[in-house]
């Protein structure tokens, strides 16, 4: 490929348009004390709220430790919780408290101002065609993606 044909590769723009979209969620982030981080924890947790510690690190495609730090500190903020499981009390199930739901309302607006700044002069048809797209990009990926098996469905979170 040509240096010159480089803006035109779809693997380079979904990287430069999702780089791009997580320099405003940090900026505006940080306006609410937040990390990326900690806001897509918080965003996965309210799409699927009270799964395991297992489950969510494998979705969010990190180390248990990793996300373990994470949770620790939306424990110490009260903005999450880690309970036993009720059949396997080994077994620990996150959920967002009381105390987060302003929070993520406001996260869900910032969300949905960024992503209308983004289609800006997009009518709602190519708006639809887009995402249709893009999903049809991420199934093909996932079919041809043996070792992670079927792609997690978070569309209640994309839609906020």
């Amino acid at each position: 490929m040509e240096r010159s044909d480089l803006h035109r590769n779809f693997g380079f723009l979904i990287h430069d348009v999702a780089r791009l979209m997580r320099v405003a969620f940090d900026r505006r982030g940080k306006e609410l004390g937040l990390t990326r981080s900690q806001w897509w924890v918080l965003t996965a947790l309210y799409a699927q709220e009270g799964v395991t510690q297992s489950e969510l690190a494998a979705y969010m495609d990190l180390e248990k430790a990793t996300l373990g730090r994470l949770l620790d500190r939306l424990e110490e903020k009260e903005w999450v919780e880690r309970r036993a499981d009720p059949v396997d009390r080994r077994i620990k199930r996150v959920f967002l408290t009381d105390r987060v739901q302003n929070l993520m309302r406001a996260l869900r607006a910032i969300a949905a101002d960024i992503r209308r700044d983004a289609v800006t002069g997009f009518e709602r048809g190519e708006q639809e065609a887009f995402v249709d797209t893009l999903l049809r990009i991420k199934a093909n990926l996932h079919a041809f993606d043996n070792v992670r098996g079927p792609a997690p469905v978070m569309a209640e979170a994309a839609d906020d």
